[in-house]
């Protein structure tokens, strides 16, 4: 009885060692054994493994494509155009022997920090080596794969590999996008201000062509109606003169009547001469008289 009382708090503690000393390593992950902070062991196969109890102790790090968003940075161009770009990056932890001793006992949190330094670092050499219409553009992979390039040798002393780099955004700074929204409304404005000048002008000119145009056409038209009028007053003269020269006593007969009629209307008309002026000599003829 005594024995057996003893024995079971033995055989308890024998199996808490033997289950505190295997682990599982996951095919998601990699594993490190360490003993009193230094490496003893690496296990990258899933599968069971095995440590020493109370003395060792197991690291896991993920061992998938892993992404990191690198936040807003300011790049300045060639042209000292400014830009904000923001960029992400996929790497995966590659020798966690190297990664831990680079990293220490801070792990995931500040590989990344020291990873965003080197991918900042080296966006802005990149970056700051070309124009920014290079930078704008739609055909900008070279770039995102010279960043990658540069940044895989820096990362490799972290026990990563860089496996892609991208550029998300490329804009620019708010103050000067609102400068450069002004001088593109200025430019626009000065446009439709020439664009306004030159319609005047197009008018002013079409204008101008059509007075000239009515001048002409009136002036023509008068020219032909004096001419259609001459012609007409000259075959009147005609008729009259062959009717007047077949009958000259008519003739005179209708040109004092004509005469008559002119200077003598209705009203106030009042007329003082001598009852022999020649304005009388019809009147005073014997035809005139019988009449």
């Amino acid at each position: 009885m005594r024995k057996s009382t003893f024995l079971l708090p033995v055989v308890v503690v024998l199996i808490a060692l033997g289950l505190s000393s295997l682990f599982i390593v996951d095919e998601r992950e990699k594993a490190l054994v360490l003993q009193f902070g230094r490496v003893i062991d690496v296990k990258e196969e899933p599968g069971l493994a095995f440590k020493i109890p109370l003395i060792q102790e197991v690291v896991r790090y993920d061992d998938r494509i892993l992404s990191r968003e690198v936040g807003p940075l300011e790049v300045t161009p060639l042209d000292d155009r400014r830009l904000v770009v923001d960029a992400f990056a996929r790497y995966r932890i590659t020798d966690v022997r190297q990664f831990r001793q680079a990293v220490g006992a801070g792990g995931i949190a500040t590989a990344e920090t020291r990873l965003d330094s080197i991918l900042r670092a080296k966006t802005r050499e990149i970056l700051g080596s070309v124009s920014s219409n290079d930078i704008l553009s739609s055909d900008r992979a070279a770039l995102m794969l010279r960043i990658r390039n540069g940044a895989i040798a820096e990362a490799r002393d972290l026990g990563l590999e860089v496996i892609d780099v991208r550029l998300k955004r490329t804009d620019l700074p708010e103050a000067n996008l609102n400068a450069t929204f002004a001088r593109m409304r200025a430019e626009r404005e000065r446009e439709a201000a020439d664009e306004v000048a030159r319609g005047n002008e197009a008018a002013q000119r079409i204008r101008a062509q059509a007075d000239r145009t009515v001048v002409e056409l009136v002036s023509e038209a008068r020219r032909e109606a004096e001419i259609a009028r001459g012609e007409a007053d000259a075959q009147r003269n005609a008729i009259f003169a062959d009717a007047f020269g077949k009958d000259p006593e008519f003739f005179e007969f209708y040109r004092s009547l004509s005469a008559y009629e002119k200077a003598l209307r209705g009203g106030n008309s009042s007329m003082v001469m001598s009852p022999d002026s020649e304005f009388f000599n019809y009147l005073n003829s014997p035809l005139g008289a019988s009449n």
